[in-house]
């Protein structure tokens, strides 16, 4: 294969630093072990976040997702370990990400997990009419 999977995550300097905006981006393609039967869990990963001084490249993005899926881990778990590590690897003012598992045992799990800046606050939200 001429790509692998990569625990790396790759950044570029923030083109907007003076500016509050948000960064959304929907990952379809999630991929992990259940730790209990090795069964393929499935899940659309929502990340949003503010960029401070730095991005997430999106090429390593993907890569480093893929990295997940021949790995055990419970929901909670892998949810908090990519959030923790791509916050660590940018510093955003803020970031959310939303696991949203696919049906198993009848069940759908959603894992949503956030960091935030200390002394960062949002903008009021505004409403159009």
């Amino acid at each position: 294969m001429p790509t692998q999977p990569s625990t790396a995550i790759e950044t570029f300097a923030n083109p907007a630093l003076e500016q509050d905006y948000t960064i959304r981006m929907s990952i379809p393609e999630f991929t992990c072990l259940c730790p209990k039967t090795g069964q393929p869990d499935f899940a659309t990963l929502e990340l949003e976040y503010v960029p401070d001084r730095l991005c997430i490249e999106l090429k390593a993005l993907k890569l480093y997702i893929w990295s997940f899926r021949g790995r055990g881990s419970f929901h909670e778990a892998v949810t908090n370990e990519i959030i923790d590590h791509l916050a660590r690897a940018i510093a955003p003012r803020f970031m959310r990400l939303t696991a949203r598992f696919n049906v198993r045992g009848g069940i759908y799990t959603s894992v949503i997990a956030e960091r935030r800046a200390p002394g960062w606050h949002p903008a009021p939200a505004v409403t159009l009419p």
